[in-house]
């Protein structure tokens, strides 16, 4: 008997999804009436030529040293510019603004001022070295902060010289 009275319910929800499909037909047939556009070709493609790079005067593109004519020339002049040729310090990959100073450590009559950069590793510094992404020196170092020397580009080309310090955060 349930077993009846299962079937006669799932012939009824069956009978209930049938019908009721001329909107469908419609649309299939505006669809159909629809005019098509002509499809254009595919465009042919270009033969490769390959070229060959003679520098001349240029200057090479595959060549490592990008120092610009305005950067030699101030060299050139006596004027002041970074060490394009020096090896980046760790710390030379943020701005100074984002390093904090943390603290001061003596070894051996050497003072050395604690760095906690933006990554959270704590980096050691002393006078000499570089940090922050203007050429930054370190040229003094005290218990309260670092004095820096950064070389910054000039409007007309070359380089200038600025002082910069970075205090102990509080």
């Amino acid at each position: 008997m349930i077993r009846h009275g299962l079937l006669l319910m799932s012939l009824l929800a069956l009978s209930a999804c049938g019908g009721g499909e001329d909107d469908l037909d419609q649309f299939i047939n505006e669809v159909k009436s629809r005019t098509s556009k002509a499809i254009e070709p595919l465009p042919q493609i270009k033969q490769y030529q390959a070229f060959s790079f003679e520098p001349g005067e240029r200057r090479d593109p595959f060549e490592a040293n990008l120092i610009s004519r305005a950067q030699r020339a101030a060299a050139a002049a006596g004027g002041v510019q970074p060490d394009f040729n020096r090896n980046k310090e760790p710390l030379e990959e943020f701005p100074l603004d984002s390093l904090r100073m943390v603290g001061t450590i003596e070894i051996r009559k050497q003072s050395y001022a604690l760095i906690k950069a933006p990554d959270a590793v704590i980096h050691r510094v002393a006078i000499g070295d570089h940090l922050g992404q203007n050429y930054g020196k370190v040229t003094k170092v005290t218990e309260a902060e670092i004095e820096l020397s950064e070389i910054v580009p000039d409007p007309f080309g070359g380089w200038k010289q600025r002082p910069a310090t970075l205090g102990l955060a509080e």
